[in-house]
């Protein structure tokens, strides 16, 4: 795999069309919005305060997550250096390339995080263990 750093996690504006007539925005996703075709989209609701998830990296899979309601944080990890980014704005989406760990925590009441990825589910392209995560990028 190679050496993904953290760096390399971007935060992606998502085009923005508002309303002239005080009807509310429209949010696109089309064209180049981001570097990747999506094979694959899910997401999260109803997760508790005190819950988390993720807690894995991907080894070829590329992910964008979307705040679609609410807000919550992410933790990043590139074996060497941790980030934590919030995620509040559902015009702004967090670029999670290869080999990053993610823990998603911290949601609040009503959030709902949109996933979109770069292939569809597949078991052996996780690592879920942190340990071999950082094995593999040492």
């Amino acid at each position: 795999m190679d050496k993904t750093q953290i760096e390399n996690v971007k935060i992606i504006d998502i085009p923005k069309i508002v309303d002239e007539h005080g009807r509310g925005n429209l949010a696109v996703i089309e064209k180049d919005t981001f570097p990747f075709q999506i094979k694959r989209v899910y997401y999260l609701y109803d997760v508790p305060s005190d819950a988390y998830r993720g807690g894995h990296a991907h080894k070829e899979v590329c992910e964008l997550l979307i705040p679609l309601s609410g807000s919550f944080e992410v933790l990043l990890d590139d074996g060497k250096t941790k980030q934590k980014v919030m995620l509040n704005k559902p015009n702004r989406g967090l670029l999670i390339p290869t080999g990053v760990w993610r823990e998603l925590d911290n949601f609040s009441s009503g959030a709902v995080c949109l996933v979109l990825a770069s292939d569809v589910f597949d078991e052996d392209d996780y690592i879920r263990d942190y340990n071999a995560f950082i094995d593999s990028v040492n």
